[in-house]
């Protein structure tokens, strides 16, 4: 494989953040242990995101997208980049510039004794709103599922891809992708990793979808984790 680590970002309307996020990524990639491409996911924009895409990635060969038909989410969109990746790592960040992409260098230690890591934004600088809907999401779902991750949706992860390829996808799974992981005998490690401000735009989500989502997506969870098929080959001939 001609790159280790593909790093999938989502997009949608991200326009007045994306050539800053380059600087960022730029940045990592040139003083990365691991050779590194970059994977934008056009998540159905309406601004002009996909023309800056277009942009960057003619420009530079570390950059590629790909773009869907319509907006679909965020758990398709990440599917769609796992879907295409062919490293043996896969990793996903946001384009907002709330984490930043020098934290991926202290992950790679971790690989192969474990088949994710997990960023916990330590120190978040989001709005009171935020935080609480995220504190309320994160205890209710680890009361649900035990799955002891501290900060499931932080946008800061590396996984192996056999694993990544094999989650159970579904709408909301982005919720669970540790827990999706751990439910292949996957070992998870989480880090601290920084955590910034929003650089521009607005946040795509708001208190309604931040609780009330994650709530039925947790029982779905436990309904598929009950039913899930695991098996090992011990013989064949």
């Amino acid at each position: 494989m001609p790159h280790e680590l593909t790093i999938i970002v989502p997009v949608y309307n991200e326009e007045e953040s994306l050539y800053a996020f380059k600087e960022k990524m730029d940045a990592f990639l040139g003083s990365s242990s691991h050779d590194c491409i970059v994977l934008f996911v056009n998540d159905g924009s309406s601004d002009n995101s996909m023309p800056i895409i277009e942009e960057i990635c003619g420009e530079d060969p570390a950059y590629h997208y790909i773009s869907l038909d319509c907006n679909h989410g965020l758990s398709t969109a990440i599917k769609a980049g796992i879907d295409a990746c062919e490293t043996e790592l896969v990793g996903y960040i946001d384009a907002d510039l709330q984490t930043d992409p020098a934290d991926f260098e202290k992950f790679f230690a971790y690989f192969p004794d474990y088949e994710m890591v997990n960023g916990i934004r330590a120190k978040r600088k989001d709005t009171i709103v935020k935080k609480l809907s995220s504190k309320i999401a994160n205890a209710f779902r680890r009361s649900m599922i035990n799955d002891n991750i501290t900060d499931t949706c932080c946008p800061l992860k590396i996984m192996k891809s056999d694993y990544a390829k094999r989650i159970p996808f579904f709408t909301g799974m982005h919720r669970f992708i540790p827990a999706l992981i751990q439910l292949q005998d996957g070992r998870v490690k989480q880090l601290p990793v920084s955590h910034f401000p929003r650089f521009a735009g607005t946040a795509k989500y708001h208190l309604w979808n931040r609780l009330i989502g994650p709530f039925f997506d947790t029982l779905a969870f436990r309904w598929m984790r009950k039913r899930s098929i695991l098996y090992k080959v011990a013989r064949k001939g």
